[in-house]
């Protein structure tokens, strides 16, 4: 059962609600450098990103937001950290949604001068907080950093912001406690109906953060908990995207593109598996096709296991199997499985 909570629009892209799950990444050039982020982003847009954050550390990054919005065609939100003026500036400049921790912004004044800027132009307010920056009081009150006082901190500064009479928000508690973040999200989606961005913050690489983030986002989701979320990695971004859109394909929250399963070889495997299965998970990149492929390893077992696929391969001794729902459609040579299966793929009816 999906949590309830209200729907916000952010650009031409809606979350909360019912609506599917949105992918964000952040993008990891210099935003003043316009044309290598545009180009990053393209490329984070051809991979799947629905929501695309870039870092506004300057008064020139803010201001090269509207010049990059005029080049791509996902929402684009502005990171802001410490200084308002920074952030009233990227919504002046076409920033569809800003992301602050009222905390480090400064006054009251500044935090509404913020405010009223996006109440003006309705452009929603992301909250966020990160166990990195807990509140010195909230640490001595509950002994420690915990999950207890991340939803405390940022349901305090929700209620500054709403406070002034706005309500176009996203909250997000992030920590790299994987097990933190997860009671942290527990409890806050019982005490508010704001859209939630969710993320396992400081993850590590793409082979470690990875592997948290689906343990930690994988579980939330679960539950029914998150409208956004992002996969924070040590590395390309577009890899963020890629384990985002597995995560959610696994759950069954994502329609579309390919999913591929292999076997995991064994003495039986008769072709060079692993080196196949890598071929073929880069190939279904170019297809926009809501289906399982299966790579198996031989032509024992591989058309039993390939059954809950729509259509598979298998190897055996210099010749392959094309399989489909588990049945044997033709045999082939083992240097044309590949493109057989491409051509299948090329040609594909429900």
């Amino acid at each position: 059962m999906r949590h309830k909570t209200k729907e916000i629009q952010i650009g031409k892209v809606t979350i909360g609600g019912t609506n599917p799950i949105a992918i964000q990444s952040m993008t990891n050039t210099k935003t003043e450098d316009v044309k290598a982020t545009v180009s990053q982003i393209l490329q984070l847009e051809k991979a799947g990103c629905e929501i695309i954050r870039c870092a506004i550390p300057t008064m020139e990054a803010a201001k090269s937001l509207e010049e990059i919005k005029k080049q791509i065609h996902i929402p684009l939100v502005a990171d802001i950290h410490f200084d308002y003026r920074l952030a009233i500036a990227a919504v002046e400049h076409g920033a569809d949604k800003i992301r602050i921790n009222p905390g480090n912004i400064g006054s009251n004044e500044r935090i509404k001068a913020v405010v009223d800027c996006c109440k003006e132009r309705q452009v929603p307010i992301r909250v966020g907080v990160n166990s990195g920056s807990l509140e010195k009081s909230l640490v001595e009150k509950y002994g420690g950093v915990t999950a207890r006082g991340l939803v405390e901190s940022a349901l305090d500064k929700v209620s500054i912001i709403t406070d002034m009479g706005y309500d176009n928000l996203v909250i997000s508690i992030k920590s790299s406690d994987v097990l933190m973040c997860i009671r942290a999200h527990e409890e806050l989606a019982k005490q508010t109906d704001f859209p939630l961005h969710v993320g396992i913050t400081e993850s590590g690489t793409v082979y470690s953060g990875s592997i948290k983030s689906a343990v930690g986002l994988g579980t939330i989701l679960y539950q029914g908990i998150g409208d956004t979320v992002r996969v924070s990695l040590t590395g390309d971004p577009v890899k963020e995207v890629q384990a985002a859109k597995l995560i959610l394909q696994t759950l069954g929250l994502y329609k579309g593109g390919v999913q591929v399963v292999s076997c995991p070889t064994c003495g039986r495997t008769q072709i060079d598996l692993i080196s196949l299965a890598g071929k073929v998970e880069e190939m279904v990149k170019d297809f926009d096709l809501d289906i399982k492929v299966a790579v198996m390893g031989c032509a024992v077992n591989g058309p039993g296991e390939a059954k809950e696929a729509d259509i598979g391969i298998a190897g055996g001794i210099g010749e392959g199997l094309l399989i489909k729902k588990g049945e044997i459609v033709k045999k082939v040579p083992e240097s044309e499985l590949l493109e057989t299966l491409r051509q299948e793929l090329l040609h594909w009816k429900d």
